[in-house]
């Protein structure tokens, strides 16, 4: 499996940016597919999931909306209203094995892109 993430940049307070990955080796609408950041400094967090339903971490719900195009076997996390806070390296990941309880747990996934930067300017 491999997964490759893009979209990331550099964008005002208050913009949007919609980062996509791109999966090869498994089909997304069938896997669990997962965004996680990490922030300079700090540890990797959750930002959102996707399976059957979203889930996504408390502080982007209502801001970020995680998607998928079966056709081209791509996930995305369509990101608005992006804050300084935001920024970070983000990551998508799969796991094709993950209850519903564990989406949020970066050890429940088997595979991860490279990682696309994401910085919010103020």
């Amino acid at each position: 499996v491999q997964l490759q993430a893009s979209g990331g940049g550099l964008v005002q307070a208050g913009g949007s940016l919609r980062l996509s990955c791109a999966a090869s080796g498994r089909t997304v609408s069938r896997t669990t597919m997962g965004w996680f950041r990490r922030a300079s400094g700090k540890e990797r967090e959750f930002v959102a999931a996707l399976k059957w339903n979203p889930y996504y971490a408390d502080s982007v719900k209502g801001r970020f909306t995680i998607s998928r195009d079966n056709a081209k076997n791509t996930v995305y996390l369509q990101m608005n209203s992006l804050k300084p806070e935001d920024t970070a390296v983000y990551y998508c990941a799969e796991g094709s094995r993950i209850i519903t309880s564990r989406m949020s747990e970066g050890a429940a996934y088997d595979y991860w892109g490279q990682g696309t930067q994401v910085t919010v300017s103020s």
